[in-house]
């Protein structure tokens, strides 16, 4: 009998230590989740900052971030440097329309301490401290221009496109360790992580900054495609070519380099833009064709000779609101942005807005957020009218707007 109390009593004591670690993790948990708060990160492109804003609500600026406190020793490494010096004066006059890029697209980490910054002007990926404003680790692109970022959807791994390489890097999120590389085809631009982390898409937009514009020069651009690789051995699992989708329906003169893009919820769908286009296409995964065509209205004080077009782009920047329901599109060069509903393919009201370059959800998935590059402010659009909310001011040439988290109670570093 005692043999058989001692083993009850120890079996009590396992129980219970099992209850109170279960309950220290779960709290631990929730302290962490309880930590952080939900932002907008918004790269002003120009300026060489990051404002950081609410998610939601009244988008009310929080602080902000200096995404360059490295600025005199990169600019010194380039000044040493001919070739780097040669290409940094072209991405100033010729992307950068007269300024330098400091800062393409910005990923925070998951436990909301650092942000993740890619620098097209430095040729570089940094992670920011957002106590500190320091650099923590920075990773130099292959090539001579960093571009657009994806992380995976569990926060751990960031993809960059290096443009002048053709090649997208797969980096750790926490030390800016290579992971895998991929190839791409000209000038990779956007990237996406499927839902389930196992795919990326990567779309090549071909050379923007030359003069030839007109359709019978298109073959002038270059290799345009979407590449999708395995997210675990970066190895291609196939190509999305749009040039012969687009001759099936009689678009010959389109050009089929993909810009912005987004999937439906399910995933069965991309919806995306093209240069020179204002519009965008709906293609099936499935079937691998264009199933739909939007053309969206243009504006009539916006010339239509396409080499005044910024990087070809006549419009730039879509989402899609959480429920599949609405499409928001930036009409960039056409000033105004817009809620699509996604069944109808029906535009609702056109939004003024200065040279809208990208549109995000806002965390609440309530409202479309789109960059007036040409007013440097945020514009908040509701998805369910289509009536602009609310506008804020942001830092000098407003670009890629992520959602991402930072500490509870965060506040500017000195650096920022």
């Amino acid at each position: 009998m005692p043999a058989i109390r001692t083993r009850h009593l120890c079996s009590v004591a396992a129980a219970l230590a099992l209850t109170v670690s279960a309950s220290a993790t779960a709290a631990t948990a929730a302290d962490s989740s309880a930590a952080m708060r939900e932002v907008l990160f918004v790269g002003n492109n120009w300026d060489g900052t990051a404002d950081v804003i609410k998610s939601s609500g009244d988008f009310a600026k929080i602080g902000r971030i200096n995404v360059i406190p490295d600025k005199d020793q990169r600019m010194a490494e380039i000044n040493a440097n001919p070739i780097k010096w040669i290409y940094f004066m072209a991405i100033r006059n010729s992307v950068g329309e007269g300024h330098d890029q400091f800062v393409d697209d910005m990923y925070s980490t998951p436990d909301g301490k650092s942000v993740v910054v890619s620098r097209p002007s430095f040729a570089d990926v940094v992670s920011l401290d957002l106590a500190t404003g320091q650099v923590n680790w920075r990773f130099p692109v292959s090539g001579y221009r960093a571009d657009h970022m994806a992380v995976s959807p569990d926060g751990k791994r960031v993809a960059v496109s290096a443009s002048t390489s053709n090649t997208v890097h797969v980096l750790d999120i926490e030390n800016g360790r290579e992971l895998g590389k991929f190839g791409t085809g000209d000038k990779p631009h956007e990237n996406i992580f499927t839902q389930d982390g196992k795919y990326i898409y990567n779309m090549a937009i071909g050379d923007v900054n030359t003069q030839t514009d007109a359709p019978w020069l298109d073959w002038t651009k270059g290799d345009r495609r979407i590449t999708v690789v395995d997210a675990n051995t970066y190895q291609q699992v196939k190509v999305i070519d749009m040039r012969p989708k687009l001759d099936a329906i009689g678009l010959t003169d389109y050009s089929d380099a993909v810009r912005p893009a987004v999937f439906s919820p399910d995933e069965s769908k991309l919806y995306f833009q093209v240069s020179f286009f204002n519009g965008f296409f709906e293609y099936d995964l499935a079937t691998d064709r264009i199933t739909r065509t939007k053309t969206l209205p243009k504006n009539p004080a916006t010339s239509d000779d396409r080499t005044t077009f910024v990087n070809d782009s006549r419009h730039h920047g879509i989402s899609m609101s959480p429920d599949g329901s609405k499409l928001c599109v930036a009409g960039t060069m056409d000033d105004y942005a817009t809620v699509v509903n996604r069944t109808t393919l029906q535009e609702g009201p056109l939004v003024t807005a200065s040279k809208p370059y990208w549109a995000t959800v806002s965390g609440d998935g309530k409202s479309c957020v789109v960059s007036e590059s040409g007013t440097d402010q945020v514009t908040a659009i509701d998805f369910a009218t289509g009536q602009k909310q609310v506008s804020v001011p942001v830092g000098d040439h407003p670009q890629r707007v992520r959602l991402g988290h930072v500490q509870s109670g965060w506040t500017s570093p000195s650096a920022g």
